[in-house]
């Protein structure tokens, strides 16, 4: 894992300058499908682990912001051997697997169709002329003409994706793309040359509450979309939201099963400082190692505050979130979740968020999405009903608890 990046060496990763600069960023980064290994929880709506051969994987993803030109990232990060891509294209997605109409372009990667990505690596494609819109969804297609082995990928996507025989990535219906699938494979990112108005990127850093876990699939009702929903309706200057949430994910741990992702401290230099045009980063994560790990409260809060100063070292702003109530899960979930030993950690280390003042500003997500007449829970209308993710409406009310303002003097370097 590479380590920390200097505010200089963030700035020449990102082609983007500090986020004290006024200038306008060239690129942003409007989705993200943060990568994990090729395990699967169901083969049959997930091949992340045997992988692909001659196939082509169209993945549907949300982007955030408006624009005029996007580029890729296809990634090899997990991968047991070098990966070879042999075609890819980008779309405005349409009805299921078709695209929009007149939308459908080539991708190439240093001129070329073809690129091989290093075991461990990425490739960033080169720009595509492609008008895109905030909160619409594109069509990302990548062929894959030889065995993959275990495929990087993110696995709960909450969207329906698809896979075709053969070299389909210049096909625009959907008839070749028979099979559906619920992953995202491969395709890891999707920058875009924004509009004046947006200033750079806020990254939404977390586990499955940032993922989005339970929301209805298809239908982008995570809290990173409707935070993008919130700044796109904006006059004048907005930010292009990347969600690097990953479920399962937690701090201190590499868990397993490895598809959870590794630690958020091991993943920061990649899924954050890295992303193009980052100027802010909103940090929800700890409820799985108090879940999961039964870890205190203070060895969280450790792991906070080593993020915290790479954001810093890299110039950038970082937002607390605190942890939502998770009273009831435990009948679901197992372990220590729910519990009241883990419940007094979670509350100790809100306590820490709202009151140590480590953090550039707090988000207050429990305090909006919890019962008023029993804290330790979700309020019902917020719950998805396994106690531990909120519902639809619960992932709009964390976004409407985000101060904008907030975070675009931070990104503007004005707080």
């Amino acid at each position: 894992m590479a380590l920390p990046l200097t505010a200089v060496t963030a700035a020449q990763a990102t082609g983007t300058p500090p986020p004290s600069s006024p200038t306008a960023p060239a690129w942003v980064n409007g989705w993200q499908g943060s990568p994990t290994a090729g395990g699967t929880f169901d083969p049959a709506s997930c091949p992340a682990d045997t992988g692909l051969q001659n196939q082509t994987v169209r993945n549907i993803v949300p982007i955030s912001t408006s624009g005029s030109s996007v580029r890729i990232r296809v990634s090899n990060a997990f991968g047991e051997a070098p990966l070879r891509v042999g075609a890819a294209s980008v779309a405005v997605a349409g009805q299921g697997a078709a695209v929009a109409p007149g939308t459908l372009r080539p991708v190439l990667f240093s001129g070329k169709p073809t690129v091989l990505i290093a075991q461990g690596g990425e490739a960033l494609s080169d720009p595509v002329r492609l008008d895109v819109t905030a909160l619409q969804r594109l069509s990302v297609s990548v062929f894959l003409p030889e065995r993959t082995g275990p495929a990087t990928q993110h696995n709960n996507s909450r969207e329906t994706n698809y896979l075709g025989s053969s070299n389909r990535t210049g096909d625009a219906n959907a008839g070749p793309f028979d099979r559906p699938i619920s992953c995202w494979l491969f395709a890891t990112g999707v920058d875009v040359a924004p509009e004046r108005s947006v200033v750079g990127t806020v990254v939404a850093l977390g586990d499955s509450i940032t993922d989005g876990d339970q929301s209805t699939i298809d239908a982008d009702q995570r809290y990173p979309d409707w935070l993008a929903r919130r700044f796109a309706a904006l006059p004048g200057s907005k930010l292009a939201v990347s969600n690097a949430g990953i479920g399962g994910n937690e701090l201190l741990y590499n868990r397993t099963p490895e598809l959870f992702g590794v630690s958020a401290a091991a993943r920061f230099p990649r899924d954050v400082l890295t992303q193009a045009g980052v100027r802010a980063v909103i940090l929800t994560e700890g409820i799985n190692d108090i879940g999961a790990e039964n870890a205190r409260a203070g060895d969280v809060i450790e792991v906070y505050k080593q993020l915290i100063t790479q954001a810093h070292a890299a110039g950038l702003p970082v937002y607390g979130g605190t942890l939502v109530p998770f009273g009831g899960s435990n009948a679901i979930y197992g372990a220590a979740y729910g519990t009241p030993v883990a419940d007094a950690q979670r509350r100790a280390v809100n306590d820490w968020i709202r009151g140590s003042g480590a953090f550039d500003g707090v988000i207050d997500f429990d305090a909006a999405l919890r019962d008023p007449r029993d804290s330790n829970r979700l309020l019902p209308a917020y719950d998805s009903s396994d106690h531990l993710h909120p519902s639809d409406a619960g992932y709009r009310r964390m976004a409407e608890t985000v101060d904008l303002d907030m975070l675009l003097r931070g990104a503007l370097g004005t707080r």
